[in-house]
């Protein structure tokens, strides 16, 4: 009984570092805010794999892992960003801005739970890297303007609700028999951050916004390969109509 609650018990730990995230922002610290986005976006890659390797899927835990993502990923990341870049620009944008992204990230998660099948690539920027780009972001209010931090955090929004694909690596599973390695994986994870807590944001900020970019330079590419085989197909029935006269 117990070891099909563990997938659960890693979500709920997802859940609680999000909540951790946000009061530490509001109590002037968000650089260890960004740090707790992290480590739950760690758990949120682990829990669904386990639950797969210890068969202990069920759709309590689908549901309780989009509503601890919604707050992990979509509001401690928004009132990090609204916190830390957004005190000094018009209120009214500052906060429709930081609604704007858990509201995008929840819409993401309700169409990927209503989504049937796996077609083997995730429909929109997947709400933890984009939850994780914007707290990491926030940490370069001082040197990026907050009108550039608005923007981006409105376009991370917009790729959450787009039908841009990008990879899934769902399919990399963890063997039963190699379960132990993951809380090996996440202490030395933990043990980076408070190592290094005002460097590791920002490198895993690095990869996060070059996955987002992935997205859309594929989705640029098949589309100039969609007009260009429609251009072809157009030249070639040209040429057979001509060729019939």
């Amino acid at each position: 009984m117990f070891t099909k609650s563990i997938p659960s018990l890693i979500t709920i730990g997802n859940l609680f570092l999000g909540i951790a995230a946000i009061m530490l922002v509001f109590h002037g610290n968000p650089g260890l805010a960004a740090l707790m986005v992290i480590f739950a976006m760690l758990l949120d890659g682990v829990d669904g794999r386990i639950a797969r390797a210890l068969d202990a899927q069920s759709d309590f835990g689908k549901e309780l892992d989009s509503l601890s993502d919604v707050i992990s990923f979509g509001v401690a990341p928004a009132f990090i960003m609204y916190v830390a870049a957004f005190q000094d620009v018009n209120p009214a944008a500052a906060w429709i801005v930081t609604a704007i992204f858990p509201i995008c990230g929840a819409l993401r998660l309700a169409r990927f739970n209503a989504a049937s099948g796996n077609p083997g690539y995730f429909v929109g920027l997947p709400i933890p890297a984009a939850g994780v780009v914007v707290a990491t972001l926030a940490l370069f209010y001082e040197d990026i303007p907050a009108i550039v931090l608005m923007f981006t955090t409105l376009a991370l929004s917009f790729l959450m609700v787009s039908n841009i694909k990008y990879p899934n690596f769902k399919k990399v599973g963890i063997p039963r028999q190699a379960i132990w390695v993951v809380p090996l994986i996440v202490a030395f994870t933990v043990a980076l951050g408070i190592m290094f807590p005002d460097h590791l944001p920002k490198i895993v900020f690095i990869p996060l916004v070059l996955y987002a970019l992935y997205g859309l330079k594929k989705n640029v590419d098949r589309r100039i390969a969609k007009k260009k085989r429609a251009r072809a197909s157009n030249a070639e029935e040209s040429a057979k109509s001509e060729h019939t006269a």
